[in-house]
C-alpha cells in the first residue's frame, strides 16, 4: 500500500502504489535510489576499511545492499485515517486494530478528530497531522460523503499531494464515494 517515492514530469508525487516492499512503481522502478547508493557506498567504504582491496569493497558494498533492502521492509507506511466523527467512530478501532498487527504494511500517523476540538484550530491540527503522513485513507459509512470534517480533509489532502483511498468500512449498507477522495476498496486484508 506504498505509494511510489518518484516525481512526475510537472514536479508532483506519482500516486502509483510502489511494487511489493520497493519505493517506486512499475514506472519509476528503474529510478535512481540515492539511500540505497549511500548504502552501497557506506558498505564498500565499510568493507575496504575491514578487508583492503575490491575483495572488500564488493563485499562491503552487497552487504549494504542488502542490509538497505532488510531496513527499507521493516518500514511501514504512514498514514492518516479520515472518517465521520459522528457515524463511524468504530471504523477507527477497527483500523487501529489492524494496524497493530505484526504483519501490517502500515502505521497511524493520526487519526481524523479524536475528539471534539475547538472549530478554529482543528484545520491547522489536521493539515498538519496530514502533512506527516505519506498517504490519506478515508474509511467509508453510509453517511461519510457528506460529513464536511471529511471533506475538508480530502481536500486538505489533495492540497498537499497525498494519495488518497477510500475503504467501505462495513460489509453491509449502502455507500456513496466521497468526491474527489480516490478509489473505493472494499476492506479486506489484501487491500
Amino acid at each position: 500500500m506504498a505509494v511510489c517515492k518518484a516525481k512526475t514530469k510537472l514536479g508532483k508525487r506519482c500516486k502509483n502504489s510502489s511494487q511489493h516492499a520497493g519505493k517506486y512503481c512499475k514506472v519509476h522502478e528503474s529510478t535512481f535510489d540515492p539511500s540505497l547508493a549511500c548504502s552501497i557506498c557506506i558498505g564498500s567504504c565499510l568493507g575496504n576499511a575491514i578487508k583492503p582491496g575490491i575483495k572488500g569493497i564488493l563485499t562491503g558494498g552487497i552487504a549494504g545492499a542488502i542490509l538497505h533492502k532488510a531496513v527499507a521492509d521493516m518500514v511501514k507506511t504512514k498514514i492518516f485515517v479520515s472518517f465521520d466523527f459522528d457515524n463511524d467512530r468504530v471504523l477507527k478501532e477497527f483500523i487501529i486494530g489492524q494496524s497493530k498487527l505484526k504483519d501490517s504494511p502500515f502505521e497511524i500517523v493520526d487519526l481524523s478528530l479524536k475528539e471534539a476540538v475547538a472549530e478554529k484550530d482543528w484545520p491547522d491540527k489536521a493539515r498538519r497531522a496530514i502533512s506527516r503522513s505519506e498517504m490519506v485513507i478515508v474509511l467509508v459509512g453510509e453517511k461519510t460523503y457528506k460529513a464536511q470534517g471529511v471533506l475538508k480533509e480530502v481536500k486538505m489532502a489533495r492540497d498537499l499531494d497525498k494519495k488518497i483511498i477510500q475503504m467501505i468500512g462495513y460489509k453491509t449498507g449502502d455507500y456513496t464515494r466521497v468526491p474527489d477522495a480516490g478509489a473505493l476498496y472494499r476492506w479486506n486484508w489484501e487491500n
